[in-house]
């Protein structure tokens, strides 16, 4: 975990005013699937990858040392009561282009909703990404943690990725520049994905569309889907599963506060709408320390856990 660094929260980010949106304390509760959190100290939602870039760069001039976090759908992530610190980038909803290159290939933007990249891919007659449809987040966030479904994960799929750094230079990589691993990814510092290319099998479009169809029956069986959640909170560890190790320790169902270990599925921790960040946190931290104590395996989460607890004004940042 990276240490607390204090910021001067009234700080602007840019000296020019960028075309799209720029605001100050903006509440990031609505923008996460779990439905919690505190403020951003800064939101942009830039116009498009141009606005992306030419705010990057007068954030490097001109406030260099206010931290940066880009945020898609925000179902990868459990922002804290007390809010985050500096300038989060929203892409949701931006950077968000699909194309068929040559038939074989789709080209898709980091703001995409990975459910609308597969139904597109299979519109296309393009097989091999239906499991996109099972992912509650966006192609960029998809990419930072190698997100996957039903055996199918997004990097085996990469034929290159494009990415902004941190001074708004915009570069072509291809997956030899990155480590990949289960729900892992570690590359180049200070990049942001801003989109891929995938290449696929040609396939029936009908029978792609099928499959999504029953791919979401069964994740909408197994799983808490009308409640905020993360999706799965803990990496399965190797040849086990997190969701049975969590049951096994007897906390399906256990609450804190307003929130709750799924009784439908012990990888989810959801709630009714009242809940707070801490209380997940807090639900979180219980799960891996009871799992660790009985059975000796220390649960890796998938989701980052970001921000500042209420009524601090430092931030602390990392993956818990």
């Amino acid at each position: 975990m990276m240490a607390a660094r204090a910021v001067d929260s009234m700080a602007t980010p840019f000296t020019r005013e960028p075309r799209g949106r720029l605001e100050a304390r903006v509440p990031l509760a609505g923008l996460t699937s779990w439905r919690v959190g505190g403020p951003a100290d800064w939101l942009f939602q830039p116009a498009d990858l141009d606005d992306l870039v030419e705010g990057l760069r007068d954030h490097a001039d001109h406030a260099p040392q206010m931290p940066v976090t880009f945020l898609g759908l925000g179902s990868n992530v459990l922002i804290r009561d007390g809010g985050l610190e500096g300038l989060v980038v929203h892409l949701s909803g931006v950077l968000n282009e699909r194309r068929s290159l040559d038939g074989e290939r789709l080209l898709l933007g980091a703001g995409l909703a990975c459910a609308q990249a597969a139904r597109f891919g299979a519109r296309e007659g393009l097989v091999g990404a239906e499991f996109l449809a099972g992912i509650p987040g966006t192609v960029g966030g998809a990419l930072a943690m190698n997100a996957g479904a039903w055996g199918g994960e997004i990097w085996p799929l990469v034929e290159s990725v494009a990415t902004v750094d941190a001074r708004g230079e915009l570069h072509t990589r291809t997956p030899a520049d990155y480590t990949i691993g289960y729900r892992s990814v570690r590359g180049p510092a200070d990049e942001w994905f801003t989109g891929c290319v995938l290449r696929l099998a040609v396939g029936d479009p009908e029978a792609g569309t099928r499959r999504i169809r029953e791919l979401l029956r069964e994740r909408s069986a197994k799983q808490p889907l009308g409640l905020p959640s993360c999706g799965s909170v803990f990496r399965n560890p190797e040849s086990d599963h997190a969701a049975r190790l969590v049951e096994a320790a007897g906390l399906k169902g256990l609450r804190h506060g307003a929130a709750e270990i799924s009784p439908k599925h012990a990888n989810f921790i959801t709630h009714d709408g009242a809940a707070r960040a801490a209380d997940i946190e807090w639900l979180l931290r219980h799960a891996q320390a009871e799992v660790q104590r009985r059975f000796g395996v220390q649960l890796e989460p998938e989701v980052r856990v970001l921000g500042r607890p209420a009524g601090t004004n430092e931030a602390s940042e990392g993956t818990a």
